[in-house]
């Protein structure tokens, strides 16, 4: 195509066959470079479904989340424990009732001053505390996933971006 050819068509819909048998159809050229989706792409989502079934695998096997599991069933099965978690629940339902129907903002402070008190005496008890940190600990491997997922993903993005822009069979031929 010619210089001036091109000049005049810059902005207008063109309609013609690539090699790989695509066709470019009337999309404004700002949205040419959008991917399409076929079979092939479904099949990649397959691949990467699978790939999250195993990374997800791996990271329940992972002495993290064991060590989570195995606090989790001591403290369900902790009567102090499970004492102390539904008298706080019940304070917390006080509470909202004091504020909400009853307005009485004293028996708010003193009630709330009861339930601190209670959750002292629930994370004074070293399973809860193991537990908690069990919890900040799959917290922190699951974060770090997700960043490495993420950084690496960008990573590659802007690496075969850098080689589409020399790609000849692209939209704008």
């Amino acid at each position: 195509m010619s210089e001036q050819s091109l000049k005049a068509n810059q902005g207008e819909a063109h309609h013609h066959e690539h090699s790989g048998g695509d066709y470019c159809s009337s999309i404004p050229a700002e949205f040419q470079n959008i991917p399409s989706f076929n079979t092939r792409d479904l099949i990649v989502k397959e691949d990467i479904m699978a790939k999250v079934n195993e990374l997800a695998g791996a990271i329940y096997t992972s002495e993290e989340v064991q060590h989570y599991r195995r606090a989790e069933q001591q403290i369900n099965k902790n009567e102090r424990v499970q004492s102390l978690i539904n008298l706080i629940k019940k304070k917390q339902k006080e509470v909202v009732a004091f504020e909400t129907t009853f307005k009485n903002a004293d028996m708010v402070k003193k009630i709330e001053a009861e339930m601190e008190q209670l959750q002292d005496e629930l994370d004074a008890i070293p399973i809860v505390s193991e537990f908690q940190q069990s919890q900040a600990d799959i917290n922190y491997l699951l974060q770090l996933v997700v960043s490495s997922i993420r950084d690496t993903v960008s990573e590659k993005i802007n690496v075969e971006n850098a080689s589409e822009a020399q790609d000849p069979e692209n939209c704008s031929d």
